[in-house]
């Protein structure tokens, strides 16, 4: 065959190399074992057809369900589509507009497009000669990644470019919020216990004919708590949340970080349960099929009725067992404050504590003048920015500390309510 010519002169293999690679940028786990393979694939299987080819790589690259988006619209785009190239080239245009900024394209699509259409995903010639000007070249990539690392964490999410939007995701998803186990009060056995187990030593002596060789002990057990994100997604929010559900979408897909469940839910004019979209593995088609669920987006902001909505309907179920609350919000909000104030207490009641992340407190100068924030504040545990990747590796820190309570106290002073704080 013609095509297994081309495999047998490099060019083909070279091809399915760097269309591995490409699959790789948009985040499939893909490794030089899975492109040894797939060259040895198309060279046995063969082809007459493209579809054979396409399943041929499909077989060796796909190996979960969520990855299949992804790997169909990276191909179509590398193995030449004309017409599907300019549609990726349309959707990678600077608007910006929440997470229903996705809803004529379909799951996968923008991060295939960012994979091949940043020039790495193209066979380009290499360079007739490489020495001591590329390593130079190398040590300052190297420096500038660096720095412009560390200044993409203090950005503010508002402020930054498509690109930079792009890159936070990427440092979202490797974020973790780790938290502590809570003690109960059932016992478990434990041989380090303090606390002795007069029941099992009895059951241990029975069988030794009535004679204790040794004292059984037990300690309390430990379990882990929920985690629920109440999310704000009014238009003063939306880029905001935007960026903050990414992160949510990797807490609650990272295994083995100590949360037992992860619940999300959003809010503008009304309260949505978004947390069976957030099981979805690709962030992507999750957060397509969140904006689908939540008709407000960039809408107005009625937070008390929201949460009036969440305590009467949603509390009991998810709030048991020492759960930590994430609120997400500025806390502009046009209902009234007085029943601001009385959902805003309840929910704190019901939780073992309640978080506020609000994106104003970038502001050096930020004193609590909104009537909806005066009535939130003293019924929150913790109020903290939530404006930049930095200000969500600070929240990790504080939720392991129980004493936490970011700006609360220096606002509430402002307030002249230092004895509710």
């Amino acid at each position: 065959m013609d095509d297994l010519a081309l495999l047998e002169n490099g060019k083909l293999s070279h091809n399915i190399a760097h269309f591995a690679r490409a699959l790789r940028r948009a985040g499939l786990p893909i490794g030089p074992g899975r492109v040894i393979d797939a060259i040895r694939a198309v060279e046995a299987a063969g082809f007459t057809e493209k579809v054979d080819f396409y399943w041929t790589l499909h077989a060796c690259f796909v190996s979960r369900p969520e990855q299949r988006a992804v790997y169909d619209q990276v191909f179509r785009l590398y193995w030449r589509d004309p017409q599907f190239l300019e549609h990726m080239m349309t959707l990678l245009l600077p608007a910006l507009r929440g997470v229903q900024e996705d809803r004529l394209a379909d799951a996968a699509e923008k991060r295939a497009a960012e994979a091949l259409l940043d020039g790495n995903g193209i066979d380009l010639p290499e360079r007739e000669s490489e020495g001591q000007e590329d390593e130079a070249q190398i040590e300052i990539d190297a420096s500038s990644t660096m720095s412009h690392e560390e200044r993409l964490k203090t950005l503010d999410f508002e402020q930054m470019s498509m690109a930079e939007v792009a890159e936070a995701k990427r440092m979202l998803a490797r974020l973790a919020l780790p938290v502590r186990p809570l003690v109960t009060r059932r016992m478990v056995a434990d041989v380090a216990g303090r606390r002795i187990d007069a029941r099992r030593t009895l059951r241990a002596a029975l069988r030794q004919g009535g004679e204790v060789t040794h004292l059984m002990r037990r300690a309390p057990a430990e379990r882990w708590p929920n985690l629920v994100v109440l999310c704000d997604i009014s238009g003063s929010m939306s880029q905001y949340s935007r960026l903050v559900l990414h992160f949510v979408h990797a807490v609650a897909n990272r295994k083995g970080q100590g949360w037992a469940r992860v619940h999300a839910f959003t809010f503008g004019t009304r309260l949505t349960n978004i947390t069976r979209h957030l099981k979805n593995r690709d962030v992507d088609a999750a957060l397509k099929a969140a904006g689908a669920e939540a008709q407000d987006w960039s809408g107005g902001t009625r937070i008390g009725t929201c949460l009036r909505g969440f305590n009467r309907d949603w509390s009991r179920r998810v709030l048991g067992q020492g759960a930590v609350v994430l609120l997400i919000t500025d806390g502009l909000d046009r209902d009234d404050t007085g029943a601001l104030a009385t959902e805003m207490e309840r929910l704190h009641l019901s939780c073992r504590r309640l978080i506020w992340l609000n994106p104003l407190l970038r502001w050096d100068g930020f004193a609590p003048r909104a009537t909806g924030i005066r009535a939130m504040l003293p019924h929150v545990d913790s109020f903290r920015a939530g404006h930049s990747i930095a200000s969500l590796e600070a929240l990790g820190r504080a939720i392991s500390q129980a004493q936490d309570t970011g700006e609360k106290t220096r606002l509430m002073a402002l307030m002249g309510l230092d004895a509710l704080v």
